[in-house]
């Protein structure tokens, strides 16, 4: 049983009508029912193509997570395989594809290493996070490279109100675990921002089998993190803002070169950690030129920055990477029934390590057009993207969707996306273990949705889909990665939301048959059916909760050789308001001590 952090909190929050509407875009963010990232636009959810699921401030509030991963495993068809506490590697699966073929984004920028492509949503800190909106398929179209199984996009804090509200939280719980973050945001008719800085600390937990002494200590975890948001309307059609997320700590971990024996001795003494920084940093222009033309230009900054470390030892390795980024979109509404997209993102990554990579650089440009028509009786969406890439050249995407309502309070949504992943430079240029001639991999996706608004009060969303990947990169026999796998991936996923009685429900349900095909195998670490409930409910100033979530078996290994059993967790959770200013808030983790393992982890 883990006693998640007994929190207080503290929020000063002064009365005051909202900025002006010039504010657009962040005014969204507090809503439940809009979607930023499908289009990089506001629209409503209900006329989104993609399959969704948006997590607003209250709702982080509301379900206390301690990290962004927590909340991910909510979403139905997410699983999140992490290989111990926190601070620890998590493998995000969406629909099925593994971690590096979804996207991940702060405030719009790429964070994703372009090493090993991880996008260590381990160190965002949830107290800095506004808002976690996540796409589930394919929008290679809008995005490009890497979101095959979809997008996880988080905004940073914003700040609504005039005036000032500054906050403070405060937490402890089991294994020394201690959080403290203190913020203002406010603003005026013209100006808002918000400021807020975090730090985490755990002892942390074991995270592999002992093999020998070094391996039998907790693997301690601090975070130090920090955000800033400014935007200012230079008129009443022009704003212009910025965007800061910095994360930056220490990480320990056990002993990884095997069991011990003459050979490995020196190993065998190691005390390993990574000193960690990942960091966002984005700037725009929003400008309406007419009533018919909304266009954006974004310019990003991110890094990520891992230094390993040994207790015992003076060696050192280094793993930089550095991305600028340009996007710039427009949006034109045509007339009445027609709407288009036309935009275009270049990036360059670049790497700074202690290992010599055949190659430290490359680019990508790109230019992606959208179409959609809104008839009486059914709206059709189509787009078309092209990226150059420095490296493998060329890659054209394509996507088309066709929405039938069949009354006020049901659509039935027919869609084909596809999708394409880049070779990471690991998978490029790595001496000795990399192939330079890869070409990406590739998606084909098609997905049947219902949406149904049930009740007043109850909303269903359910999708059947089917996703084929080719030319999926793996490590040969040579130990060099090759295009050679393909997978096919059925699945089905349903989320019912409910209020009944005063108890708000939220249950997430996902069956996924994943398979290499090439060897009818089930792909590794994806579990065959999840299930996920949470139910919450306001007595006045008590607010009371519950979350379970199950998840069937699976295989830690390609070849199935090594089985991960399935487990099934209950959480509590619980706050009251003091008044309006302090509000306590207590959470029990796994409450029934169940034993469990999201992946085999052994030294």
């Amino acid at each position: 049983m883990n006693f998640s952090p007994l929190a207080l909190t503290l929020t000063l929050l002064p009365s005051g009508p909202l900025l002006a509407d010039t504010f657009e875009r962040n005014q969204a963010l507090k809503l439940p029912d809009v979607l930023i990232s499908a289009n990089r636009q506001v629209e409503a959810r209900n006329d989104s193509s993609a399959a969704n699921t948006v997590f607003t401030r209250e709702d982080i509030d509301r379900l206390q997570p301690d990290s962004v991963t927590d909340l991910l495993r909510r979403v139905p068809g997410v699983q999140v395989g992490q290989t111990g506490g926190r601070g620890s590697l998590p493998g995000i699966y969406i629909r099925g594809t593994k971690s590096a073929q979804s996207l991940v984004l702060v405030d719009g920028q790429r964070i994703g290493n372009s090493t090993s492509g991880d996008s260590n949503l381990q160190h965002l800190n949830i107290e800095q996070v506004e808002r976690v909106e996540v796409l589930r398929g394919s929008r290679s179209v809008i995005y490009g490279s890497d979101a095959i199984g979809g997008v996880i996009q988080i905004f940073t804090r914003r700040g609504t109100e005039q005036g000032l509200q500054p906050r403070l939280h405060v937490g402890f719980g089991s294994h020394q675990t201690w959080e403290r973050s203190l913020g203002v945001s406010g603003g005026d008719e013209q100006t808002r921002f918000n400021l807020g800085a975090s730090l985490d600390e755990t002892a942390g937990i074991n995270r592999t089998h002992e093999s020998y002494p070094s391996d039998g200590d907790h693997d301690e975890y601090r975070n130090k993190s920090l955000s800033l948001s400014l935007s200012h309307a230079l008129t009443d059609d022009i704003e212009i803002g910025a965007n800061l997320l910095d994360n930056r700590g220490k990480s320990a971990f056990d002993n990884p070169f095997g069991r011990f024996d003459s050979t490995t001795f020196k190993s065998a003494q190691q005390q390993p950690y990574n000193e960690f920084t990942v960091s966002s940093l984005s700037s725009y222009v929003d400008a309406r030129i007419n009533d018919l033309w909304k266009t954006r230009v974004e310019f990003g900054h991110g890094e990520n920055r891992e230094k390993s470390l040994d207790k015992l030892s003076d060696e050192r390795g280094v793993f930089n990477t550095y991305r600028d980024s340009l996007n710039w979109q427009n949006d034109l509404a045509l007339d009445a029934r027609n709407s288009l997209i036309l935009g275009g993102d270049w990036y360059e990554d670049r790497i700074n390590s202690s290992t010599a990579f055949d190659e430290d650089s490359r680019w990508n440009r790109a230019a992606f057009i959208q179409h959609r028509y809104q008839a009486d009786s059914f709206s059709t969406e189509l787009g078309l993207r092209r990226d150059q890439n420095q490296q493998f050249g060329s890659q054209n995407s394509w996507s088309g969707t066709f929405t039938l309502p069949l009354n006020p309070d049901n659509d039935v949504l027919l869609t084909y996306s596809e999708g394409f992943r880049a070779p990471t430079f690991n998978d490029l240029y790595y001496p000795d273990f990399s192939n330079p001639d890869l070409k990406p991999e590739t998606s084909k996706s098609y997905e049947l949705q219902w949406r149904s608004q049930l009740t007043d009060t109850s909303r269903l969303e359910a999708s059947l889909y089917r996703t084929d990947l080719k030319d999926a990169i793996i490590f040969g026999s040579n130990d060099r990665p090759q295009n050679v796998a393909s997978a096919r991936i059925n699945g089905f996923e349903a989320a019912l939301k409910q209020e009944l009685f005063g108890w708000q429900s939220a249950l997430g349900v996902a069956i996924i048959d994943p398979r290499d095909r090439d060897s009818g195998h089930t792909l590794a670490r994806r579990a065959r059916r999840t299930l996920s409930l949470d139910l919450d409910r306001q007595f006045d100033r008590l607010g009371v909760g519950a979350s379970w979530q199950a998840v069937s078996s699976s295989y830690d290994d390609e070849n199935n050789q090594q089985p991960l059993g399935g487990y099934a967790l209950l959480g509590l959770r619980s706050s009251w308001e003091l008044n309006r200013e302090i509000k306590f808030e207590l959470k029990v983790d796994n409450l029934l001590d169940k034993e469990y393992s999201r992946a085999v982890v052994q030294s």
